[in-house]
């Protein structure tokens, strides 16, 4: 399946409601500085935005096959989000409390909890 920005865009905002929402801090790529973002779950994709108002994503990470967990970190609630491989990105995301971070990683544990309970069907379901 081929997505563009466009589609990704649209998806990212569409009017069905998201898995979750809310601001995070995140790490910049090649700057240590954290920014603020208006992350949108959908699915195993992560949106983020500049704000809430914002109606076009910065950047979106697809979570498929990643690992998350806590990192020392100099913002407080802080988590890693990384992929395997040794050029694989690390994503660095720190929530505002420490309720909102639980929020988060329940939803992302659900939603790898649901996919592999869907494969699980599928796979019981061909004869």
């Amino acid at each position: 399946m081929k997505l563009n920005e466009r589609s990704l865009a649209f998806y990212a905002t569409c009017d069905t409601p998201a898995d979750n929402t809310g601001f995070l801090y995140k790490k910049g790529g090649r700057h240590a500085a954290y920014h603020r973002r208006w992350f949108v779950l959908r699915g195993n994709m992560l949106f983020y935005f500049e704000d809430a108002a914002s109606r076009e994503p910065v950047g979106v990470i697809i979570l498929e096959g990643c690992t998350v967990e806590l990192v020392e970190a100099a913002e407080e609630f802080a988590f890693a989000v990384r992929f395997a491989g040794s050029r694989a990105r690390t994503y660095v995301l720190a929530a505002e409390s420490q309720a909102a971070m639980e929020g988060w990683l329940h939803e992302w544990y659900g939603q790898e909890i649901r996919a592999l309970r869907s494969q699980w069907l599928s796979s019981q379901a061909q004869p």
